[in-house]
């Protein structure tokens, strides 16, 4: 009993901390609309600050997981980033014209003539701690969850061995309130948008933040915390800088080399690195000097996978159009359905629903009875596909919108609501949830099967990684691309407004590119050497549990 007990409390502060998440992902999703329609932004300027946002918030989780390892553990980061989180949202309500107007001497109205310079360091400040707290959850709330599900089953087991059964008995999930959750979340997303002031539409989320921040810490003693061990990361650079430091010495022979523990056999590519683990009288006990071959072969393997990499940067770029100009798509459009007015939250819970839905199909591929090295790739082929008919999708669907527009005389009216509905921009979110599902399956896969077991997890964190970098890669985009549509005299694709910009143009020209990256990532998926899936071993997700599954799930939709 006292087990439960404990499990349950422990659970319930963790499940409430990914209640308020889910809270706070509504109040980023409508920042472009906050930017645009409050600080009267241009579409490119807003859409600009939300994607490198974003882009820094993804490739965060990288340095901190290396922290995480290395000096803090999965417990100190998030607290911290769960501070973080409160403190940025807090901000960030703090930050909307009605709140600090009598003590900054500004107007209270959401006009970008009442936004002072305090509200706009809040404002950018918040933008910063929520980074920090997104990338803090994203590093530790899945592996913190793991380790108190490990502790309970090892409570169990060892209390049913000492009461003599032979099995263990295992303690029941709370899946109904887990259900719960997810149903107030849902329901919070909806309710929301009803929601007029900007202050009080931030302002609830960061309430939730900081008293589910409140409640996680007060469970702090019943947490099981796991010191930091060091992380593997670091051969890496020890190879790298061992190489380095070593680069005028000859390239060495089989019998030259330091084998070590031997878990990872010679290759003969990338030789240059061998010289990192040249047997050396002179640097002996100098990690930093000599390493071993499987170190070397870690650091070549790593190395090989930077071409396919590549191939990944563009679909962040289709990433980063959801948040930004789909959102804008369809901000204006009629949300009526017969009598009744849907919220335009309604697209995200049905992305999210899809995205779901992609997920279970591409889970059922990767079963253990049909486990094959080429799953992971063939799922990120698919991915690709997703992007090109998105991008395609959605240049049809804006060619239509800019129609209804110019037929009904609408260009010069940006807040008068078009005649054509909604739904008309759902299809472009639903193959938005595919590429998601199907990327960030199939690729942190592909990290786990081809990268050695001891650097498995900081693949999946490189897999944000290089989505984030094609967020800040779209802004490159956007301005080159409008650079080059107004060479001859021609008009810039992006113009000040949504209405007056050519977006199904840009939109077109993403579809090119993506379908052009699907015939790189063919070739360079066909040349490269894989290797078997490791048997024997766990999947991720079932290593972690069903409790932590939903939890992962959950901790993924926030961004």
């Amino acid at each position: 009993m006292k087990v439960f007990l404990r499990f349950f409390s422990v659970f319930s502060a963790l499940t409430v901390l990914i209640w308020a998440d889910l809270l706070a992902m509504y109040a980023m999703w409508v920042m472009m609309t906050y930017l645009t329609d409050v600080w009267k932004l241009s579409l490119t300027h807003a859409a600009g600050i939300m994607n490198i946002w974003g882009g820094i918030a993804l490739t965060l989780p990288i340095g901190f997981a290396y922290i995480v390892d290395t000096f803090l553990g999965n417990y100190r980061m998030l607290a911290f980033s769960s501070v973080a989180y409160s403190i940025g949202l807090g901000f960030l309500s703090m930050s909307t014209p009605p709140v600090l107007h009598k003590s900054t001497g500004t107007c209270s109205a959401y006009e970008p003539e009442c936004i002072g310079r305090t509200q706009k360091v809040l404002f950018y400040t918040s933008l910063s701690l929520l980074a920090i707290g997104i990338s803090g959850h994203i590093v530790s709330l899945k592996p913190f969850v793991y380790e108190q599900n490990q502790t309970q089953d090892e409570d169990v087991s060892s209390r049913n061995q000492y009461a003599g059964r032979s099995k263990p008995r295992t303690v029941n999930k709370p899946r109904k309130r887990e259900l719960l959750i997810a149903l107030f979340s849902v329901i919070g997303g909806i309710a929301l948008p009803y929601i007029k002031p900007w202050s009080i539409k931030f302002g609830i989320p960061a309430i939730c933040t900081l008293v589910a921040t409140i409640v996680f810490l007060s469970a702090s003693c019943l947490y099981m915390k796991k010191e930091p061990e060091g992380s593997p990361i670091t051969h890496l650079f020890k190879v790298i800088v061992a190489a380095a430091s070593r680069s005028a010495e000859q390239l060495p022979s089989r019998t030259d080399l330091n084998e070590g523990d031997g878990k990872l056999p010679h290759t003969d590519g990338l030789r240059w690195l061998d010289k990192a683990a040249i047997k050396s009288t002179k640097y002996e006990g100098n990690k930093w000097r000599v390493c071993t071959v499987t170190e070397v072969e870690e650091t070549k393997i790593a190395i090989r996978m930077v071409p396919m990499w590549i191939t990944f940067i563009l679909c962040g770029v289709v990433f980063s159009a959801g948040n930004t100009y789909f959102q804008e798509q369809a901000k204006n459009l009629s949300t009526k359905v017969g009598k009744i007015k849907v919220p335009l939250p309604i697209l995200l819970v049905g992305q999210q629903l899809a995205k779901a839905i992609f997920c279970r199909i591409y889970n059922s591929w990767r079963s253990p009875e049909k486990r094959h090295k080429h799953v992971p790739p063939i799922g990120i082929f698919v991915a690709m596909i997703f992007s090109t008919l998105c991008c395609i999708t959605a240049a049809k669907v804006e060619a239509r919108r800019l129609d209804v527009i110019k037929s009904h005389d609408l260009a010069d009216k940006p807040d008068e609501t078009i005649p054509m509905n909604i739904f008309w921009v759902l299809p472009q979110f639903v193959l938005l949830a595919g590429l998601e599902a199907f990327f960030d399956s199939s690729v942190t896969d592909f990290f786990h099967d081809q990268s050695p077991t001891s650097m498995a997890k900081y693949f999946s964190h490189f897999t944000h990684g290089i989505s984030g970098l094609g967020f800040i890669v779209s802004v490159l985009s956007v301005h080159v691309v409008g650079k080059i549509s107004e060479r001859g005299g021609r008009t810039n694709w992006f113009q000040y407004t949504l209405s007056e910009s050519r977006l199904d143009n840009y939109f077109w020209t993403l579809s090119a590119m993506t379908a052009v990256n699907l015939i790189f990532f063919v070739v360079m998926g066909t040349c490269y050497p894989y290797k078997k899936p490791p048997s024997g071993e766990i999947e991720p997700d079932e290593e972690q549990g069903n409790g932590n599954r939903v939890i992962g799930e959950a901790v993924n939709s926030v961004i």
